[in-house]
């Protein structure tokens, strides 16, 4: 029998006053009512990972086949490993991801490939710019994105840009979001497997 395919939400900022936090919360309440997938969430907060500080970059270990050095790494690792696919909760910062989600995902190589990935953004432009950029860096690790994608606005889905209020609309592409991951993480099973 197989086990139920497990998701991580990933809060992708690490800023005091964010808003990221609401906001996977949020998506984390709608996700937890499905009976066909587990979700988890990962805070960067918490995971607390320095600049990224490994002598070989992580797609030359593995293709080396060598150990990561430090214990902060190998702990990501073994965190990044349990999951079957990816939803990435982002902020604009500059028309860019914030460097805290850079840095956790260039941390990584194959224990990312193969996993699918969903993301929601927000900003003054709904976060579109960094979701794109996102969706480039998660295709060099080799993880599909889904077509659907979740863009909140901070003018209108944000009371004076900090209370998180969304907009009835959005639970309806929230599910639609996760449902795509969770048939990517069925459906690239056998991938993982190999």
């Amino acid at each position: 029998m197989q086990t139920l395919p497990c998701i991580a939400i990933i809060v992708g900022s690490t800023r005091p006053g964010r808003n990221s936090e609401a906001v996977a919360d949020w998506l984390f309440r709608i996700a937890e009512t499905r009976t066909d997938t587990e979700f988890e969430l990962i805070d960067l907060c918490e995971v607390d990972l320095p600049f990224l500080d490994e002598p070989v970059s992580a797609r030359a270990a593995a293709n080396m086949k060598i150990e990561y050095s430090h214990p902060h790494t190998q702990n990501w690792s073994e965190t990044v490993k349990r999951y079957d696919g990816f939803v990435f909760v982002v902020p604009e910062y500059n028309r860019s991801i914030p460097a805290v989600l850079k840095n956790a995902l260039d941390y990584l190589y194959s224990e990312w490939a193969n996993k699918p990935a969903g993301i929601v953004s927000y900003g003054a432009q709904g976060g579109a710019r960094a979701s794109a950029q996102l969706r480039l860096i998660l295709g060099e690790l080799h993880m599909p994105t889904v077509a659907t994608e979740l863009n909140l606005m901070l003018y209108t889905d944000f009371q004076d840009f900090t209370f998180f209020a969304p907009a009835e609309v959005h639970s309806k592409t929230a599910d639609t979001l996760l449902n795509q991951v969770a048939e990517w993480t069925l459906a690239l099973r056998a991938l993982r497997a190999a």
